[in-house]
């Protein structure tokens, strides 16, 4: 058996660590905790990291990782993996599997709070270093997938994780806490990291962090949307550098133990009950997407034309 504790870290790579690693703290109020080797950790409050940075690569996203639960040691998960027949690396202390898309997932020994103080609430914790302004924590990711199925068996089965809701047959939303979802999967017929989720306090920190957002010339591919699916007011803020999005959201669904998974419909209200779905740009990470997305051609009725060569169509 394997258990899972929580996100503990998204990695991308980028094309120039200096810049990347202003621009992530002084665009999103995360702190650099260390930096080594081509690499740069950031925190969004007082955990260790929660995004790493490295040098060289194509820019986007590199692995995401998970912290084991308490009564789940790597020994645990090797022989769990072994069971499944997963072939898994291990480096740093960590062990690494691969999903059925090909994105690489970290597996990482569970962190025990070192003092009392440390598990104590956010707001009873002494710091030095956490920004006014940054977001709550680290919350989700969300992967667009070419087989929802296989991804499913592996997410629960490989990585114990608990099925939250379906929608439809095109996408799959997971949790490991009583958090609606810790890991999500929309089936577009093709594999792409779409996007890390910061969660904010509530939706006057989301509209702040969105204005200051603006100044900096981000925008938003879709939002704000209340899902039906997770309850959650979420806004999604492209991330051209990185090939992928970061949302913002608050006030997310929390699950009882004795959940029982539900099958919502494929449409328009479980996906945004306040409004539209996305444009088609939002599935989309190539340069044309981008560009009607930037100054809404599809709201403005351009139909977006098929992605260039060799990108995802």
């Amino acid at each position: 058996m394997i258990r899972l504790h929580r996100l503990d870290h998204v990695c991308l790579r980028v094309a120039d660590l200096e810049e990347a690693s202003s621009r992530w703290r002084i665009q999103f109020a995360l702190v650099e905790r260390s930096r080594r080797d081509g690499r740069a950790l950031l925190a969004c409050n007082d955990e260790p990291y929660c995004l790493e940075l490295v040098e060289g690569g194509r820019p986007g996203h590199d692995h995401f990782a998970f912290e084991l639960a308490e009564s789940c040691s790597l020994d645990d998960a090797r022989a769990h993996f072994d069971a499944q027949g997963v072939p898994w690396d291990e480096r740093e202390g960590s062990l690494f599997v691969e999903d059925p898309d090909g994105r690489a997932v970290q597996v990482m020994p569970y962190r025990a709070p070192a003092t009392d103080v440390e598990r104590r609430p956010q707001h009873a914790r002494p710091s030095t270093s956490v920004h006014l302004g940054g977001p709550r924590k680290l919350g989700h990711v969300n992967c667009l997938t070419g087989d929802i199925r296989a991804g499913y068996r592996f997410y629960t089965e490989v990585l114990g994780m608990r099925l939250s809701d379906w929608l439809g047959d095109a996408g799959v939303w997971f949790h490991v806490s009583t958090d609606h979802h810790v890991m999500a999967l929309v089936d577009l017929g093709y594999a792409h990291f779409h996007h890390l989720a910061f969660e904010t306090v509530d939706i006057g920190k989301m509209r702040d962090m969105l204005d200051h957002l603006a100044r900096h010339g981000r925008w938003l591919g879709w939002g704000p949307t209340r899902h039906g699916i997770a309850g959650n007011i979420a806004s999604y803020v492209r991330i051209v550098e990185e090939e992928c999005f970061v949302e913002l959201y608050c006030d997310m669904e929390q699950l009882q133990d004795d959940h029982v998974p539900r099958t919502y419909p494929d449409d328009r209200f479980s996906s945004n009950t306040w409004g539209p779905l996305p444009p088609r740009s939002y599935f989309r990470f190539d340069p044309v997407a981008i560009e009607y997305e930037r100054e809404s051609w599809e709201t403005r009725g351009k139909l977006l034309p098929p992605a260039p060569e060799g990108w995802p169509r």
